[in-house]
């Protein structure tokens, strides 16, 4: 999604009042947003904390600012600069977090971010979780406080297209049961169930915001009484099926059946790819498939 971002910031914020602070990097997709920009575009170094500070600083005087790394050195290094700078002053930076989940995969621990949505979220910031390409123009078309955004890939089955950005949004059909899925996940999901016959699968909701305030009454009387299947590359707390399961429950809204695919970190000790890590959490094509259609599951 990175040269995705790259576009709808170019032709979206390219604005006297918009800077872009990158921490060293970006090669192969900011570029044109650097030639763009001109002055505007800050490459602040592997410093993020201090990026952070000049972010709040011109956020102060006026500017609208994105800030952008690998995600666990966007939200976990600078944590407290976030938190004073940017959170108790309600500044307008998008802090922008490429490689949300296993995204970076045999780099290991240190480069993934899996409790990223739950950290942002827990001091108030907006997060924002596109699950196409598309989704980025939506959500950058505004933003007036801390904001979240996690980059991964776009893994929606070739072919098909995506239904008109919503934070909560139904991208396949089906009868038995609802499966939400955070982020690029709804394209996991989609892929595994588009051969299904629509009797026998469940419908696939794309989510890409933390705020239940967003769960349309369509979702609601969708799910009421049946299977609810919640996916996501991120750890159980505070992610999406927490979000889902508070939600629902202050509605009084029950369902027959609920499982919880998340990231389990590291359950083997070993590392490897995005899709090695996938699979041992059971959120990916495989995975998907078979806790759908009623093989043996943990959860």
């Amino acid at each position: 999604m990175r040269k995705a971002f790259a576009k709808a910031v170019i032709s979206q914020c390219n604005k006297e009042d918009y800077f872009f602070l990158t921490g060293d990097l970006g090669f192969m997709a900011l570029e044109e947003v650097r030639a763009v920009f001109g002055d505007r575009f800050i490459n602040a170094g592997v410093a993020e904390q201090n990026m952070i500070g000049v972010a709040a600083g011109l956020a102060r005087e006026g500017f609208k600012v994105f800030s952008y790394s690998i995600a666990p050195f966007c939200y976990a290094r600078p944590f407290e600069q976030i938190r004073n700078d940017l959170c108790l002053t309600n500044l307008p930076v998008c802090l922008v977090g490429n490689g949300g989940g296993y995204a970076y995969g045999y780099m290991g621990p240190t480069h993934h971010a899996l409790e990223d949505c739950a950290a942002m979220n827990s001091l108030g910031v907006r997060v924002l979780v596109p699950a196409f390409d598309e989704d980025i123009s939506a959500m950058l078309i505004e933003f007036s406080f801390p904001t979240y955004l996690r980059l991964g890939y776009d893994v929606r089955p070739k072919g098909t297209e995506v239904p008109q950005y919503a934070p909560w949004r139904e991208v396949l059909s089906g009868e038995q049961g609802v499966i939400v899925a955070l982020g690029p996940l709804a394209g996991i999901a989609w892929q595994a169930l588009l051969d299904v016959p629509v009797g026998e699968r469940p419908s696939v909701w794309a989510v890409t915001e933390f705020d239940d305030k967003k769960i349309p009454d369509a979702f609601l009387t969708r799910v009421a009484g049946r299977s609810l299947f919640v996916i996501e590359e991120h750890v159980s707390a505070g992610g999406l099926g927490m979000h889902v399961a508070l939600a629902m429950a202050l509605k009084g809204i029950q369902v027959s059946s609920f499982v919880h695919r998340f990231a389990l970190r590291y359950p083997t000790g070993r590392f490897g790819s995005q899709g090695f890590h996938r699979a041992q959490c059971g959120i990916d094509v495989d995975g998907v498939r078979s806790m759908v259609l009623g093989k043996k599951h943990e959860y």
